[in-house]
């Protein structure tokens, strides 16, 4: 069977060794995205550069988004010269990004009214595993159109779940990133906290590592505030966004999460202290220095 097409927006960290598995295994690509050096990559691996949205859909079969926020990906879908002006028939346009499932649900929607259809799949692990395709991919959407990308995204994917509705795969990444993030901000607090009252930050991480809240995002906290190394990966302007959509979510479901909001909050804090960029371990730093 002739391999589909595949339009790719957002050759990013992640994006940009996405399209380079897809490459890898035999996929003609067209690309477009504001990194002209991964773009130039994706150019002399054999995939062909597009200047619009819109021709990008016009000569693809599958659409994949790999952008950073919700706002982007409608811009990508609704803009002058977008996608829903040269989506095909019977094509798939797959949000890979960490996206407001009210904004993914309307998206499908118009697309299906083009008789096109959407997949939203936000994504676990790190950009060397996406280069290897040994990505998780949390998909969701209508079923059939899912079973027709499935096999793509299973290049793409060590582990593909697929969650039901549109708009569930972006609800379960951002409850996952809720989760997540407020483990890592309460713990780099612990760390702080224990520091401003004398406790040895190490002694503190063997005595919390050997009872039942030892994890994985315990250990990333300890390598930055016990030993300065910022290995998590995940920085704090992505963590302050999907905390803010986790809570605009929550909030369109008639109910709220203050536990979320004290995150948020905080996140925020240090985004506005310039701390954007850095992991978010490093907010131990901001921590260490609040005063009341």
């Amino acid at each position: 069977m002739t391999k589909p097409v595949i339009g790719f927006i957002g050759l990013g960290l992640m994006g940009g060794n996405m399209a380079a598995c897809l490459q890898k295994n035999g996929f003609e690509l067209n690309v477009m995205g504001r990194n002209k050096e991964a773009v130039g990559a994706a150019v002399a691996r054999g995939a062909t550069e597009v200047s619009t949205p819109k021709e990008l859909a016009e000569a693809s079969d599958i659409v994949m988004l790999c952008v950073t926020t919700s706002d982007v990906v409608e811009s990508l879908i609704y803009g002058d010269n977008g996608i829903l002006a040269g989506i095909k028939e019977g094509a798939v346009v797959i949000d890979f990004g960490t996206s407001i499932p009210t904004s993914t649900q309307k998206i499908g929607a118009d697309l299906a009214a083009k008789g096109a259809g959407m997949i939203d799949a936000p994504l676990g692990r790190t950009p060397a595993h996406a280069l290897d395709g040994l990505l998780n991919i949390m998909a969701a959407g209508d079923k059939d159109t899912y079973e027709k990308v499935k096999p793509v995204l299973d290049v793409q994917g060590e582990n593909v779940f697929y969650l039901g509705a549109l708009g569930a795969g972006h609800t379960t990444k951002l409850i996952n990133n809720f989760m997540g993030m407020t483990t890592a901000c309460t713990m780099s607090q612990a760390f702080a906290v224990a520091d401003r009252a004398g406790i040895d930050r190490q002694q503190l991480f063997d005595i919390m590592s050997a009872g039942p809240s030892n994890s994985p995002f315990m250990q990333f906290c300890k390598n930055y505030a016990v030993d300065g190394v910022s290995d998590l990966g995940f920085s704090i302007a992505n963590a302050n966004k999907d905390l803010s959509y986790f809570v605009k979510m929550v909030e369109d479901m008639g109910t709220r999460a203050q536990i979320a909001e004290g995150t948020a909050s905080n996140l925020q804090a240090a985004l506005d202290a310039g701390m954007g960029d850095g992991n978010v371990p490093e907010i131990f730093d901001y921590f260490l220095k609040l005063n009341r």
